[in-house]
Protein backbone atom coordinates (compact mmCIF):
# COMPACT_ATOMS: atom_id res chain seq x y z
CA UNK A 1 0.00 0.00 0.00
CA UNK A 2 1.48 3.30 -1.17
CA UNK A 3 1.09 5.95 1.79
CA UNK A 4 0.40 9.58 1.81
CA UNK A 5 0.25 12.31 3.85
CA UNK A 6 -2.27 15.03 3.37
CA UNK A 7 -1.48 16.95 0.00
CA UNK A 8 -1.31 19.93 2.21
CA UNK A 9 1.07 18.46 4.40
CA UNK A 10 3.31 17.44 1.30
CA UNK A 11 3.37 20.81 -0.14
CA UNK A 12 4.31 23.38 3.19
CA UNK A 13 6.63 25.75 2.27
CA UNK A 14 8.59 28.67 3.92
CA UNK A 15 10.28 27.72 7.18
CA UNK A 16 9.41 24.53 6.50
CA UNK A 17 12.57 23.43 5.54
CA UNK A 18 14.30 24.78 8.98
CA UNK A 19 14.78 21.60 10.51
CA UNK A 20 13.55 17.90 9.84
CA UNK A 21 14.66 15.73 12.75
CA UNK A 22 16.54 18.46 14.89
CA UNK A 23 19.72 16.01 16.88
CA UNK A 24 21.23 18.24 19.74
CA UNK A 25 23.29 15.28 20.97
CA UNK A 26 22.95 16.26 25.12
CA UNK A 27 26.35 14.72 26.85
CA UNK A 28 24.36 13.44 29.90
CA UNK A 29 21.73 11.78 28.10
CA UNK A 30 21.27 8.53 29.22
CA UNK A 31 19.30 5.78 27.28
CA UNK A 32 17.59 3.27 28.34
CA UNK A 33 17.93 -0.50 28.15
CA UNK A 34 16.15 -3.57 27.35
CA UNK A 35 15.79 -6.17 29.84
CA UNK A 36 18.98 -7.89 28.96
CA UNK A 37 21.11 -4.75 29.19
CA UNK A 38 21.33 -3.40 25.65
CA UNK A 39 20.16 0.24 25.06
CA UNK A 40 16.74 0.10 23.64
CA UNK A 41 16.57 1.26 20.22
CA UNK A 42 13.19 -0.42 19.37
CA UNK A 43 10.30 1.83 17.76
CA UNK A 44 8.97 3.26 14.68
CA UNK A 45 11.30 5.74 12.49
CA UNK A 46 11.12 7.65 10.04
CA UNK A 47 14.37 8.53 7.51
CA UNK A 48 12.31 10.92 5.39
CA UNK A 49 14.34 13.97 4.15
CA UNK A 50 14.79 16.13 1.19
CA UNK A 51 18.62 16.04 1.91
CA UNK A 52 19.83 14.42 -0.93
CA UNK A 53 22.27 11.11 -0.52
CA UNK A 54 24.88 13.51 -3.08
CA UNK A 55 25.45 17.12 -2.40
CA UNK A 56 24.17 19.60 -4.74
CA UNK A 57 26.13 22.46 -6.55
CA UNK A 58 24.54 25.05 -5.12
CA UNK A 59 25.43 24.50 -1.74
CA UNK A 60 29.59 25.48 -2.92
CA UNK A 61 30.85 21.80 -1.09
CA UNK A 62 29.47 22.94 2.42
CA UNK A 63 28.22 20.05 4.67
CA UNK A 64 26.32 22.53 6.61
CA UNK A 65 24.24 25.92 5.99
CA UNK A 66 22.47 28.50 8.23
CA UNK A 67 19.14 28.67 8.54
CA UNK A 68 19.34 31.79 6.00
CA UNK A 69 20.95 29.91 3.52
CA UNK A 70 18.38 27.31 3.95
CA UNK A 71 15.55 29.39 3.28
CA UNK A 72 17.72 31.05 0.04
CA UNK A 73 18.84 28.05 -1.55
CA UNK A 74 17.52 24.70 0.54
CA UNK A 75 15.22 22.44 -1.07
CA UNK A 76 11.29 21.94 0.35
CA UNK A 77 9.10 19.17 -0.38
CA UNK A 78 7.23 21.38 -2.51
CA UNK A 79 9.62 22.34 -4.75
CA UNK A 80 11.27 18.72 -4.57
CA UNK A 81 7.82 17.38 -5.99
CA UNK A 82 7.43 20.57 -8.31
CA UNK A 83 10.49 19.69 -10.09
CA UNK A 84 9.51 16.07 -10.28
CA UNK A 85 6.03 17.11 -12.54
CA UNK A 86 7.93 20.16 -14.40
CA UNK A 87 7.30 19.53 -17.90
CA UNK A 88 10.31 18.88 -20.62
CA UNK A 89 11.32 21.30 -22.95
CA UNK A 90 9.20 20.10 -25.33
CA UNK A 91 6.05 20.65 -23.00
CA UNK A 92 4.95 17.43 -23.79
CA UNK A 93 3.48 15.96 -20.18
CA UNK A 94 5.33 12.74 -18.62
CA UNK A 95 2.55 9.99 -18.69
CA UNK A 96 4.59 7.56 -16.62
CA UNK A 97 4.43 6.90 -13.31
CA UNK A 98 2.07 8.31 -10.94
CA UNK A 99 1.40 11.75 -9.61
CA UNK A 100 2.70 13.22 -7.05
CA UNK A 101 -0.55 13.11 -4.45
CA UNK A 102 1.16 9.57 -3.63
CA UNK A 103 4.88 10.85 -2.78
CA UNK A 104 5.99 11.64 0.33
CA UNK A 105 9.94 12.45 0.55
CA UNK A 106 9.91 14.33 3.38
CA UNK A 107 9.56 18.17 3.92
CA UNK A 108 12.50 19.34 5.65
CA UNK A 109 16.29 19.20 5.23
CA UNK A 110 18.46 17.08 7.84
CA UNK A 111 19.51 18.58 10.64
CA UNK A 112 21.96 17.01 12.85
CA UNK A 113 23.13 18.22 16.23
CA UNK A 114 21.38 21.77 15.19
CA UNK A 115 23.37 22.01 12.11
CA UNK A 116 21.42 21.78 8.44
CA UNK A 117 23.25 19.22 6.30
CA UNK A 118 23.31 19.41 2.61
CA UNK A 119 24.06 15.93 2.08
CA UNK A 120 23.58 12.69 3.66
CA UNK A 121 27.22 11.97 2.82
CA UNK A 122 30.12 13.21 5.01
CA UNK A 123 32.81 12.01 3.52
CA UNK A 124 34.50 12.43 0.87
CA UNK A 125 34.73 15.88 1.96
CA UNK A 126 32.75 17.15 -1.19
CA UNK A 127 29.88 15.34 -0.71
CA UNK A 128 30.01 12.94 -3.67
CA UNK A 129 30.49 9.37 -4.57
CA UNK A 130 34.38 8.44 -4.74
CA UNK A 131 33.78 5.86 -7.94
CA UNK A 132 37.08 4.46 -8.70
CA UNK A 133 38.38 5.22 -11.96
CA UNK A 134 36.38 3.25 -15.01
CA UNK A 135 33.74 2.13 -12.74
CA UNK A 136 30.71 4.01 -14.00
CA UNK A 137 31.78 2.78 -17.40
CA UNK A 138 32.21 -0.44 -16.43
CA UNK A 139 29.33 -1.02 -14.26
CA UNK A 140 26.48 0.45 -16.58
CA UNK A 141 28.15 -0.82 -19.93
CA UNK A 142 27.57 -4.36 -18.53
CA UNK A 143 24.06 -3.56 -17.53
CA UNK A 144 23.14 -1.77 -21.22
CA UNK A 145 24.85 -5.44 -22.61
CA UNK A 146 22.44 -7.34 -20.63
CA UNK A 147 19.61 -9.97 -21.28
CA UNK A 148 17.20 -6.68 -22.56
CA UNK A 149 14.72 -4.41 -21.16
CA UNK A 150 11.90 -7.15 -21.98
CA UNK A 151 13.21 -10.24 -22.45
CA UNK A 152 11.66 -11.36 -19.51
CA UNK A 153 10.80 -10.95 -15.76
CA UNK A 154 14.24 -11.66 -14.51
CA UNK A 155 15.40 -8.47 -16.57
CA UNK A 156 13.00 -6.29 -14.85
CA UNK A 157 14.02 -4.38 -11.49
CA UNK A 158 13.67 -6.41 -8.15
CA UNK A 159 11.27 -3.82 -6.48
CA UNK A 160 8.96 -4.27 -9.79
CA UNK A 161 8.88 -8.04 -9.10
CA UNK A 162 8.11 -7.59 -5.61
CA UNK A 163 11.27 -9.25 -4.54
CA UNK A 164 12.66 -6.05 -2.45
CA UNK A 165 11.75 -2.77 -2.24
CA UNK A 166 12.98 -0.18 -4.36
CA UNK A 167 16.22 2.19 -3.98
CA UNK A 168 17.95 1.68 -0.81
CA UNK A 169 14.79 1.72 1.65
CA UNK A 170 15.55 -1.76 3.63
CA UNK A 171 19.63 -1.52 2.97
CA UNK A 172 21.84 -1.02 4.12
CA UNK A 173 22.74 1.09 4.00
CA UNK A 174 19.50 2.61 4.35
CA UNK A 175 18.46 5.72 2.68
CA UNK A 176 14.88 7.44 2.07
CA UNK A 177 13.20 7.54 -1.26
CA UNK A 178 9.78 9.02 -2.36
CA UNK A 179 7.37 7.83 -0.01
CA UNK A 180 7.46 4.64 2.76
CA UNK A 181 10.52 5.60 4.53
CA UNK A 182 8.91 4.61 7.65
CA UNK A 183 11.51 0.97 9.36
CA UNK A 184 10.79 -0.61 12.76
CA UNK A 185 13.67 -1.87 15.21
CA UNK A 186 12.76 -4.90 17.03
CA UNK A 187 15.22 -6.04 19.53
CA UNK A 188 15.64 -10.08 21.23
CA UNK A 189 19.07 -10.70 23.07
CA UNK A 190 20.30 -13.17 20.15
CA UNK A 191 18.81 -10.70 17.26
CA UNK A 192 18.07 -7.17 15.74
CA UNK A 193 14.94 -7.17 13.47
CA UNK A 194 15.07 -4.06 10.86
CA UNK A 195 11.63 -4.17 9.05
CA UNK A 196 11.32 -1.32 6.38
CA UNK A 197 8.38 -0.19 5.08
CA UNK A 198 8.93 -0.83 1.62
CA UNK A 199 7.98 -4.07 0.67
CA UNK A 200 7.84 -4.85 4.34
CA UNK A 201 12.01 -5.94 3.65
CA UNK A 202 13.05 -7.72 7.11
CA UNK A 203 16.56 -7.68 7.92
CA UNK A 204 17.84 -10.01 10.73
CA UNK A 205 20.83 -9.28 12.53
CA UNK A 206 22.68 -12.19 14.35
CA UNK A 207 23.97 -10.83 17.83
CA UNK A 208 25.79 -13.76 18.06
CA UNK A 209 27.41 -14.99 15.23
CA UNK A 210 31.44 -14.28 14.36
CA UNK A 211 31.21 -15.07 10.73
CA UNK A 212 29.34 -14.36 7.72
CA UNK A 213 27.22 -16.75 5.64
CA UNK A 214 28.85 -17.47 2.40
CA UNK A 215 25.32 -17.62 0.73
CA UNK A 216 24.93 -14.27 -1.05
CA UNK A 217 21.11 -12.50 0.54
CA UNK A 218 19.09 -10.18 -0.34
CA UNK A 219 20.05 -7.03 1.78
CA UNK A 220 22.76 -8.70 2.57
CA UNK A 221 24.37 -10.95 5.99
CA UNK A 222 24.33 -9.04 8.58
CA UNK A 223 26.00 -9.21 12.06
CA UNK A 224 25.66 -6.90 15.15
CA UNK A 225 27.36 -6.21 18.42
CA UNK A 226 27.30 -3.52 20.73
CA UNK A 227 29.44 -0.81 21.44
CA UNK A 228 28.16 1.64 24.54
CA UNK A 229 25.10 2.88 23.89
CA UNK A 230 25.33 2.15 20.33
CA UNK A 231 24.08 -1.14 17.79
CA UNK A 232 26.97 -1.79 14.94
CA UNK A 233 26.20 -3.73 12.46
CA UNK A 234 28.53 -5.50 9.98
CA UNK A 235 27.32 -6.81 6.91
CA UNK A 236 28.38 -8.07 3.68
CA UNK A 237 27.10 -10.94 1.04
CA UNK A 238 25.17 -9.17 -1.45
CA UNK A 239 22.82 -10.79 -3.71
CA UNK A 240 24.27 -9.50 -7.13
CA UNK A 241 20.90 -9.04 -8.36
CA UNK A 242 20.31 -6.32 -5.41
CA UNK A 243 24.21 -4.39 -6.83
CA UNK A 244 21.89 -1.07 -8.56
CA UNK A 245 20.74 1.02 -5.41
CA UNK A 246 18.95 4.38 -5.58
CA UNK A 247 18.34 7.85 -3.31
CA UNK A 248 15.43 10.04 -4.26
CA UNK A 249 17.87 11.07 -7.31
CA UNK A 250 21.16 9.59 -6.71
CA UNK A 251 21.98 6.02 -7.84
CA UNK A 252 24.87 3.66 -6.36
CA UNK A 253 26.10 0.37 -6.77
CA UNK A 254 27.47 -2.39 -4.51
CA UNK A 255 29.27 -5.65 -5.06
CA UNK A 256 28.67 -8.84 -3.70
CA UNK A 257 31.89 -8.05 -1.73
CA UNK A 258 30.95 -4.61 -0.35
CA UNK A 259 30.91 -4.01 3.32
CA UNK A 260 28.74 -1.65 5.63
CA UNK A 261 29.10 -0.66 8.75
CA UNK A 262 26.45 0.94 10.14
CA UNK A 263 25.84 2.36 13.80
CA UNK A 264 22.65 2.89 15.52
CA UNK A 265 22.78 5.01 18.74
CA UNK A 266 19.77 6.73 20.67
CA UNK A 267 20.42 10.77 21.00
CA UNK A 268 17.65 11.95 22.49
CA UNK A 269 14.17 10.43 23.64
CA UNK A 270 12.82 10.28 20.40
CA UNK A 271 15.69 9.83 18.13
CA UNK A 272 18.58 7.61 16.59
CA UNK A 273 21.53 8.90 15.31
CA UNK A 274 21.93 6.82 12.07
CA UNK A 275 25.76 6.37 10.81
CA UNK A 276 27.36 4.30 7.70
CA UNK A 277 30.56 3.51 6.17
CA UNK A 278 30.81 1.91 2.65
CA UNK A 279 34.26 0.51 1.81
CA UNK A 280 33.76 -1.35 -1.78
CA UNK A 281 37.35 -1.22 -3.51
CA UNK A 282 36.15 -3.13 -6.73
CA UNK A 283 33.58 0.17 -7.16
CA UNK A 284 34.92 3.06 -5.30
CA UNK A 285 38.61 4.85 -4.58
CA UNK A 286 37.76 5.13 -0.84
CA UNK A 287 35.24 4.46 1.74
CA UNK A 288 32.43 6.70 1.94
CA UNK A 289 29.91 7.77 4.86
CA UNK A 290 26.76 8.62 5.35
CA UNK A 291 24.56 10.37 8.36
CA UNK A 292 20.77 11.21 9.07
CA UNK A 293 18.46 11.10 11.64
CA UNK A 294 16.26 8.56 12.37
CA UNK A 295 13.23 10.34 14.31
CA UNK A 296 10.40 8.29 15.97
CA UNK A 297 6.68 8.87 15.00
CA UNK A 298 3.00 7.68 15.89
CA UNK A 299 2.27 5.83 13.02
CA UNK A 300 1.99 2.49 12.17
CA UNK A 301 3.46 0.56 9.35
CA UNK A 302 0.74 -0.57 7.32
CA UNK A 303 0.44 -3.78 4.49
CA UNK A 304 2.77 -2.68 2.39
CA UNK A 305 0.29 -4.64 -1.30
CA UNK A 306 3.12 -4.83 -3.60
CA UNK A 307 1.34 -5.31 -7.38
CA UNK A 308 2.13 -9.19 -7.72
CA UNK A 309 -1.63 -9.50 -9.14
CA UNK A 310 -0.62 -6.59 -11.27
CA UNK A 311 -1.24 -6.92 -15.16
CA UNK A 312 1.42 -4.30 -15.67
CA UNK A 313 4.41 -6.82 -16.00
CA UNK A 314 2.74 -9.53 -18.47
CA UNK A 315 1.68 -6.48 -20.10
CA UNK A 316 5.03 -5.44 -21.02
CA UNK A 317 6.49 -8.76 -21.32
CA UNK A 318 3.50 -9.72 -24.15
CA UNK A 319 4.12 -6.57 -25.90
CA UNK A 320 7.40 -7.42 -26.33
CA UNK A 321 6.74 -10.64 -27.60
CA UNK A 322 4.04 -9.05 -30.25
CA UNK A 323 7.15 -6.70 -30.93
CA UNK A 324 9.47 -9.35 -31.84
CA UNK A 325 6.76 -11.54 -34.18
CA UNK A 326 5.98 -8.44 -35.90
CA UNK A 327 10.04 -7.94 -36.43
CA UNK A 328 9.77 -11.46 -37.89
CA UNK A 329 6.89 -11.34 -40.06
CA UNK A 330 8.39 -8.45 -41.28
CA UNK A 331 11.33 -9.53 -42.74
Amino acid sequence: MIKSKLAGAILRSGVAIIAFGQIAIAQDYVAPRTSFGAPDLQGVYSIATVTMLERGEQFNGKLTITEEEAARIGQTGDSYLEDLTTAPSDGQPDVGGYNTFWMDPGERMATINGEIRTSILVEPENGRLPWAEGALRAIFGARASGPGEFAGPEARPLGERCLVGFGSSGGPPMLPVLYNNHSQIVQTEDYVMIMAEMNHDARIIRMRGDEHSDIPKWLGDSIGYYEGDTLVVETTNYHPQQSFRGALRHYFFLSPEAKVTERFTRVAGETLLYQFTVEDPKVYATAWKGELPMNAVEDKIYEYACHEGNYALPGILAGARLEEKEEREAK
